[in-house]
């Protein structure tokens, strides 16, 4: 999609969502309009918190295992998106949300985009110095070793003076 036609989507969008509530709203009436408004909100709302839960439990199995994650993140940006698009008050974002729900169609989407997008991942395996293994100094503490410090035996306690 070009990106001059992304004002003219969001222009149209609207306008098709309210014709499409005045001819449903005639078909079923006002109350069962509002209902179904109302019941794929909760739906949207419901399906993005398994679904997202299971998509999160993907990518981090993914990653533990060293797999490259883009495919879960496209999955489970789609499913964000789905859920938006039903929590959206619209019959046709509606249609459009439950398409992406359904992993072929998911899948269909994540081959086309597969070509246009590049997923990096950067892996650490830095390890601390062995040698360094002191802890790290703290501004105005000094940290004596047995070896450093000894006490005068001589040397009365400063307890001792408060009797």
């Amino acid at each position: 999609m070009r990106l001059s036609l992304i004002p003219l989507f969001f222009l149209l969008l609207p306008m098709a969502e309210i014709a499409t509530f005045i001819v449903v709203g005639r078909e079923i009436g006002v109350g069962a309009t509002l209902g179904l408004i109302l019941l794929s909100a909760i739906v949207g709302a419901l399906l993005l918190r398994t679904q997202g839960l299971g998509v999160l439990r993907k990518l981090q199995s993914a990653s533990r295992t060293g797999e490259n994650p883009g495919r879960q993140i496209v999955h489970g940006a789609m499913i964000v998106v789905a859920a938006l698009l039903l929590i959206l008050p619209g019959f046709l974002t509606d249609v459009f949300g439950i398409l992406l729900f359904v992993p072929a169609v998911r899948e269909a989407v994540w081959q086309f985009l597969r070509k246009r997008i590049t997923v990096v991942t950067r892996t650490s395996s830095a390890r601390p110095d062995p040698a360094s293994t002191r802890p790290r100094a703290i501004p105005g503490v000094i940290d004596l070793d047995d070896a450093e410090f000894t006490r005068d035996p001589d040397r009365t306690d400063p307890n001792d003076r408060l009797r």
